[in-house]
C-alpha cells in the first residue's frame, strides 16, 4: 500500500496528471501523417507550467518527489486557495482542449487524454465540500502528515535545516485552516465515526507522549549532514526543540482539543457513505475514479465473493496437504499462536524481511526484461504509527537521490507470522511497487507530469499481481508461506464485498468485521483497524483485486492470442511500459502490442536485437528498445541507399527498429519480406508519413 495523507492531500490532483508510461510506451496504431510541431511544444509547455504550478501549491508532494524549492512551505488550504486551485484547473483544463490534438504523434495524444481526464476528475470533485473536508482517516491523514512529511525532508545543509524550521514555524498557521475545514464539515454533517476518530486521537497522542528529543518532529535533528559544523548543529538542535515545544506540539494539542471537544461528539453511528448528504453520488464517484471503470458497486460486490469462493478452496487445499486435523477456523488459530511461525522481537522480523528481499532479487531477470537502478530498503515505521497499521511503501526520489522504502511495522512482531512475510515483501517492494513505480519514475525523457504520481488501480493491482509471481520467484516453497500468500489474496477479495457492502448496501461495521474475519481468518484486531479504513476512505480498497484482475485477463490473452510465442518477460515489459494508467488504457496498449507481435514486428525487433548482440557482443536483453515502427519505404533502398545505386521507384512496406547499444543508436531497417539493414545515420531516410509505432 502507498501512503494515504499525501493522496489527501492532492486528492483527485494524483490522478490528473499521472500515467507514467517508458521510453518505449507501445502506442496505438494509425500514429498521424506527420507531427504539429507547434502543438506539440504547446502541449509540453502546459505540461511543464502544469507541474510547476502543482509543486508550488502543493509543497508537500514537491518534497516527496525530490523538489525541494519550495521545502520551507505548506500547502494553503484556506477557503481563497482552495477556489484558486479549481480555478486554475478549469483554465488548464480549457487550454488542453483547446490544443488540436490530430496533430500530435500517438505518444502525446495519450498523455493529453490522461491530463484531461484527471482534470475532469478534479473539478467533479469540487462540489464535494462536506467530504472533501474529512482528512482525519484511521490509517493516517493530516493528523500524522506533518510527521512524515518531516521523515522525508533532507538536512544535508544549513540552508535546509533553515526550510525545516520555516515549515515548524508555519505549521500552527496551517492547523489553524484546517480547523476551519473540519468545522465547515461539521457543519454540514459531514464527521467521520467514532471508531474513525478514536484512532486518530490515538495518532496524535503518540505523537504528544514523547519526550521531545525522541518526537518524531525532532527526528531531521538526529540526522544534520555531516558537513556543517558541530557547533552550528548544536545551534540548530536547539532551535529544533524549540520549535518543536513552542509552535509543533501546541498546535497538534489544538487539533486533538478540537477532536475530543467537537468532532468526536458530534461522530454518527455509521461511516457509510450512503448515510452523508449526497452521499451516494460521492461513492458513485469514488468507485469510478478508484476503478476507472464503469462498474456498479453491485458489480464489484458479485466479484469479490466470486474471488473468496475460489481462494477459499485453495486454502482449504493447504489444509489438506498438511494433513491438519481441524476445520479452517482452527487451522488459522494454529498459525496465529505457534511460537515458531512468529519471530522473537522487532529486529528480528525486520531481518527476515529483508533476508526475503535479498533472496528476491537475483531472481527477477527471470520475469523482467529491465529492472530500475534506485534502490530500496526496509524498515521500520514510526512508533507513533501504532501497532495495527499496515506495512506501506514509499517511492524515491524523481532524480534518484532518495531510495524506495518498504516501511514494515516491527511493532507488530507479535501479530506478524512468519507465514504471511514473503508475500508482504513480494507487494510492497519487489517485484511489486518498488520495481513498477522506481521503472516510471527513471523515464526522464517523458515530463514530469507523467512520471510523479499514478493510478491506485493500476498502482495496487500490479502489487497484488506482483504477489502471485512469487511462485517463479522461489517464494512459497513451504505450505504456511503458501497459504499466507492465498490469505493476503483472499482478503483483498473480501475488501471487493465488504467496501461496497459498507457503502452502497446497508452493511453495519460489525458486519464486515465479521465478514472479513470469517472469510480469511485474519486476525480480528487487524481487520477492525482495516475496516476503519474503508470506513474512511472509500473506494481505496477496491482498487487491488480490480487491477490485477484485469492484468491477468490481459495476460492470458497474450497467451492466448501468441500461443508458443508468448514470453512473460515481453508481456511485463509492455504493462510496464505504459506506466500507471487508467485500465482502459492499459488494455488498448496490450491489445496494440499484441496486433503488431501477431503482424510481424516482433520477429524483426528480435531479429534486430540478435545483429546488434553479434555486433557488439553484448547480450540481446541489454539493448534498449528506442522505437519499432510499420512503415513504408520510398524505394527499395528501404530508407538506406548506397551511394552510386539506382533503386525501383516502388512504395515498400516494411519496418524500422532503434535500439541504444554500447556505443550509441543503431538503425535497423527492414522490408516485409525479410531483408534486414543496420544504416548508418548518414545515409538513413526517414520513411514515409503514417508509421505504426511500437
Amino acid at each position: 500500500m502507498r501512503q494515504r495523507w499525501l493522496k489527501g492531500l492532492v486528492a483527485g490532483l494524483l490522478a490528473v496528471v499521472c500515467a507514467i508510461p517508458a521510453v518505449r510506451a507501445a502506442e496505438a496504431p494509425g500514429a498521424v501523417a506527420s507531427v504539429d510541431a507547434v502543438a506539440t511544444r504547446q502541449l509540453h509547455a502546459l505540461f511543464d507550467a502544469r507541474w510547476e504550478a502543482l509543486m508550488q501549491t502543493y509543497p508537500e508532494w514537491a518534497t516527496f518527489v525530490g523538489d525541494h524549492r519550495w521545502g520551507d512551505r505548506l500547502h494553503d488550504a484556506s477557503p481563497a486557495a482552495i477556489a484558486a486551485e479549481f480555478d486554475a484547473a478549469r483554465q488548464v483544463l480549457a487550454q488542453a482542449r483547446a490544443i488540436p490534438r490530430q496533430g500530435l504523434s500517438a505518444r502525446d495524444r495519450t498523455s493529453l487524454d490522461i491530463f484531461v481526464h484527471g482534470l475532469e476528475e478534479r473539478l467533479r470533485t469540487e462540489p464535494f465540500v462536506g467530504y472533501r473536508s474529512m482528512s482525519l482517516g484511521a490509517l493516517g491523514g493530516f493528523q500524522s502528515g506533518f510527521a512524515e512529511l518531516l521523515r522525508a525532508v533532507p538536512v544535508k545543509t544549513s540552508a535546509q535545516v533553515e526550510q525545516v524550521l520555516a515549515r515548524m514555524a508555519a505549521y500552527p498557521g496551517r492547523v489553524d485552516q484546517e480547523l476551519a475545514r473540519l468545522r465547515e464539515g461539521l457543519s454540514l454533517n459531514w464527521v467521520p465515526p467514532r471508531e474513525v476518530l478514536e484512532r486518530v486521537l490515538a495518532q496524535i497522542d503518540g505523537q504528544l507522549t514523547p519526550a521531545v528529543d525522541q518526537s518524531p518532529f525532532f527526528e531531521p535533528f538526529t540526522r544534520l549532514g555531516k558537513d556543517i559544523p558541530a557547533a552550528e548543529q548544536d545551534a540548530f538542535k536547539a532551535r529544533g526543540r524549540q520549535a518543536v515545544d513552542e509552535q509543533v506540539l501546541p498546535a497538534l494539542r489544538r487539533l486533538r482539543a478540537f477532536v475530543a471537544d467537537e468532532y468526536l461528539p458530534a461522530a454518527p453511528a455509521s461511516g457509510a457513505l450512503g448515510s452523508y448528504p449526497g452521499g451516494a453520488e460521492v461513492y458513485a464517484h469514488e468507485v469510478r475514479s478508484n476503478t476507472t471503470t464503469e462498474m456498479s458497486p453491485a458489480q464489484i460486490h458479485a466479484i469479490g465473493l466470486r474471488e473468496l469462493e475460489r481462494l477459499r478452496s485453495e486454502m482449504e487445499a493447504v489444509i489438506k496437504e498438511v494433513k491438519f486435523e481441524g476445520d479452517f477456523a482452527a487451522f488459522v488459530r494454529h498459525l496465529n499462536t505457534e511460537a515458531k511461525f512468529f519471530h522473537t522481537g522487532p529486529e528480528s522480523l525486520l531481518a527476515g524481511y529483508r533476508d526475503i528481499a535479498k533472496r528476491i532479487d537475483p531472481e527477477l531477470p527471470k520475469l523482467f526484461a529491465e529492472l530500475p537502478r534506485v534502490p530500496y530498503g526496509v524498515r521500520a515505521m514510526p512508533a507513533h504509527l501504532g501497532s495495527e497499521r499496515a506495512e506501506f511503501y514509499d517511492g524515491p526520489a524523481l532524480d534518484g537521490s532518495k531510495p524506495g522504502w518498504f516501511n514494515a511495522n516491527a511493532l507488530a512482531w507479535k501479530t506478524r507470522p512468519i507465514w504471511v512475510m514473503e508475500t508482504l515483501v513480494a507487494h510492497e517492494a519487489v517485484p511489486g511497487h518498488h520495481l513498477q513505480i522506481a521503472l516510471a519514475m527513471e523515464q526522464g525523457e517523458l515530463p514530469k507530469l507523467r512520471r510523479g504520481s499514478g493510478y491506485t488501480v493500476y498502482d495496487e493491482g500490479w502489487a497484488l499481481y506482483a504477489e502471485t509471481l512469487g511462485f517463479d520467484l522461489g517464494l512459497y516453497q513451504d505450505p504456511y508461506s503458501r497459504f499466507g500468500h492465498l490469505q493476503g489474496q483472499a482478503f483483498r477479495a473480501a475488501r471487493l464485498a465488504v467496501d461496497t457492502g459498507i457503502h452502497a448496501m446497508g452493511w453495519s461495521r460489525q458486519r464486515a468485521i465479521d465478514f472479513m474475519v470469517d472469510r480469511t481468518g485474519m486476525n480480528a484486531d487487524f481487520v477492525a483497524a482495516e475496516v476503519d479504513r474503508y470506513i474512511s476512505w472509500p473506494g481505496q480498497a477496491l482498487a487491488y483485486m480490480i487491477g490485477q484482475l484485469k492484468i491477468v485477463e490481459l495476460r492470458d490473452r497474450a497467451k492466448a492470442r501468441l500461443g508458443d510465442r508468448f514470453d512473460i518477460r515481453k508481456f511485463h515489459q509492455v504493462v510496464l511500459d505504459q506506466g500507471s494508467v487508467p485500465l482502459p488504457m492499459l488494455e488498448r496498449a496490450v491489445d496494440d502490442w499484441l496486433a503488431t507481435a501477431s503482424s510481424g514486428l516482433d520477429a524483426v525487433v528480435q531479429a534486430a536485437r540478435a545483429d546488434a548482440a553479434r555486433r557488439t557482443g553484448v547480450g540481446a536483453e541489454s539493448l534498449l528498445l528506442i522505437s519499432a515502427e510499420s512503415v513504408t519505404w520510398s524505394d527499395g533502398s528501404l530508407g538506406c541507399p548506397q551511394p552510386g545505386m539506382m533503386y525501383t521507384q516502388a512504395l515498400v512496406p516494411g519496418y524500422r527498429v532503434r535500439l541504444r547499444g554500447p556505443d550509441g543508436e543503431m538503425d535497423y531497417h527492414a522490408s516485409a519480406r525479410g531483408a534486414l539493414v543496420l544504416c548508418p545515420a548518414e545515409r538513413a531516410v526517414d520513411p514515409l508519413p503514417g508509421a505504426s509505432r511500437l
